[in-house]
C-alpha cells in the first residue's frame, strides 16, 4: 500500500471516529495526524503549549528570555546533512536568523529546518535520528 492511500485511510478513520488526534506505525513509518478546526491558524506557541513538559531530574528549567525553536512537522530529527557529515549547529554556537539548524525527515523529504532568532545555542532537546512530533521543543537559543 502506498502512503497516500495509507495517508487517505488514516484521515477516513479518524473522521469516523470524531479522533483529533491518531499516531500509528505501518511497517517502518510512523504517521501522526493532529485535526484542527477549519479555518484555525496554526500557531507554533499553542501546539508547543500542548506538549507535556519534561519532568524529574532531566527536566530544565529555561531562563526568562530564552527563545525556543519547535518543529514545524512531524519527523525524524537529524543534526546533520549526512551521517558523516558535521552537525550543522552545536551547543554553545552562535546562530544568525535563517541559519539551518537541523534537518527533519518527513515522508522521505527532507526538510531545513532555520533558525528564527540570532543567539547562543543553549540546549539541542532530541537526540539525533529521534522522531520528533509536531509543536515539540528542537532548539532553545539565547540572545
Amino acid at each position: 500500500m502506498d502512503e497516500e492511500q495509507t495517508l487517505k485511510d488514516l484521515l477516513a478513520i479518524m473522521h469516523e471516529n470524531d479522533l483529533d488526534a491518531l499516531k500509528i506505525k505501518v511497517g517502518d513509518a510512523i504517521f501522526e495526524l493532529v485535526r484542527r478546526e477549519p479555518g484555525a491558524a496554526a500557531a507554533p506557541a499553542a501546539a508547543a503549549a500542548a506538549v507535556p513538559a519534561p519532568s524529574g531530574p532531566a527536566a530544565l528549567a529555561a531562563s526568562a528570555n530564552v527563545k525556543k525553536v519547535t518543529a514545524p512537522l512531524v519527523g525524524v530529527f537529524y543534526r546533520s546533512a549526512a551521517p558523516d557529515s558535521e552537525a550543522f549547529v552545536k551547543e554553545g554556537d552562535r546562530v544568525e536568523t535563517g541559519q539551518v539548524l537541523c534537518i527533519l525527515e518527513a515522508m522521505k523529504l527532507f526538510n531545513e529546518i532555520t533558525s528564527d532568532y540570532s543567539g547562543i545555542v543553549t540546549r539541542i532537546v532530541p537526540e539525533n535520528g529521534e522522531l520528533v512530533s509536531l509543536g515539540q521543543e528542537l532548539f532553545w537559543i539565547e540572545p
